[in-house]
């Protein structure tokens, strides 16, 4: 009798104390619901933004493998103008670009989400991808001519000049396509990096000159991918503005051209930053 007593007696202390474990499990754990609402809630847009030399189509392995993953993606044609115009240019196309959006920019196209990203309240973050990320007043060749590196041999640049509609003389400037590959795309196969030096589009000369207006980088968080085998950016010059920017910063054995020898790392880096500014 007394041993039926305890026992039941055992039971329901075993029982209230199993009861109290799954009480506080639950409190700590997130509802059903709240999952379900996190699993629906659409993912930013992915914006891509290349620089001079390039077009849209470099990012086709990095944009497919982020729509895969359930990004909506927009590759933009930068007009490579120069830096006032290519940002009024980006910013009209954010404006229509509806919810959050995350800016990746390549090389030139960094100096461009750095100048426009501040008018766009909804930009959750910035990945610059062996990118430029000036500060406010500072120009591209300023900060080539001020961080050079004498393990980065000078670009081989050849410039054009073309009479514009209105009479005056612009000067456009592109890669020598016979040294593209060295410059450019080292660790890319043969025949693409000989296809994208056929395809390059130039860019106007004075867009090295224009002073950056904005940092969006002093208030939007910021990931930085630097190509450690760089000849178009000095790897170092690329640490130095990461570093400067408190980016999260990884590092890749690639030339310039990470987004089409290495689209994995590149997606990789913008999932980071997804997943933390969510």
């Amino acid at each position: 009798m007394s041993t039926d007593k305890h026992t039941g007696r055992t039971a329901a202390v075993v029982g209230t104390a199993a009861a109290a474990v799954v009480a506080s499990l639950t409190s700590l754990a997130p509802s059903a619901g709240a999952q379900d609402l996190d699993a629906a809630k659409p993912k930013p847009t992915v914006v891509l933004v290349h620089g001079a030399f390039a077009d849209a189509s470099g990012w086709a392995e990095t944009a497919a493998r982020l729509r895969h993953q359930g990004f909506k993606v927009r590759a933009v044609a930068n007009p490579l103008r120069g830096l006032d115009y290519d940002t009024a240019y980006l910013q009209g196309m954010l404006k229509g670009i509806k919810g959050p959006k995350i800016l990746v920019g390549h090389s030139y196209g960094g100096a461009v989400i750095t100048n426009a990203a501040t008018a766009i309240p909804d930009v959750k973050a910035l990945v610059y991808v062996a990118a430029f990320a000036p500060d406010k007043g500072e120009t591209l060749g300023g900060l080539l001519e001020t961080h050079p590196d004498p393990s980065v041999p000078p670009l081989p640049q050849q410039a054009f000049q073309f009479t514009r509609p209105d009479g005056t003389t612009g000067t456009e400037v592109m890669l020598d396509p016979a040294k593209f590959a060295d410059a450019f795309a080292a660790d890319v196969p043969a025949k693409t990096a000989a296809l994208m030096a056929a395809s390059q589009r130039p860019i106007a000369a004075e867009a090295f000159g224009q002073p950056a207006k904005h940092a969006a980088w002093k208030t939007i968080p910021s990931w930085a991918l630097v190509a450690k085998k760089d000849h178009a950016i000095a790897p170092s010059l690329e640490r130095f503005m990461a570093k400067r920017a408190d980016a999260h910063i990884t590092e890749v054995n690639s030339s310039h051209a990470v987004m089409v020898s290495h689209p994995n790392v590149v997606g990789d880096v913008i999932n980071r930053a997804y997943h933390a500014t969510r």
